[in-house]
């Protein structure tokens, strides 16, 4: 396995737990518990967010950035979806 493929195979790991602790933080009724699944779950995108630039500053995850009017309608559209 290279190093590529290790930071692939990270990401995809800490997405997955990430998504787990979203989880049980949601569905736990021990607030102290569901407390520490949310610093988890902080320090999983932290970790992700490391190693998601690692792997952008070494070429392995290009990002296509979106045009203005494309942002422009994502943004009006999930606006409208938030609770008020």
């Amino acid at each position: 396995m290279n190093d590529q493929e290790r930071i692939t195979d990270l990401i995809l790991t800490e997405k997955k737990m990430s998504a787990n602790y979203d989880t049980f933080a949601s569905e736990c009724v021990n607030v102290q518990l569901r407390d520490e699944f949310l610093k988890l779950l902080n320090q999983g995108h932290q970790t992700q967010t490391k190693l998601f630039q690692t792997a952008q500053q070494k070429g392995w995850y290009q990002v296509e950035q979106a045009p203005a009017s494309q942002i422009g309608t994502a943004y009006t559209r999930f606006s409208n979806q938030r609770p008020q």
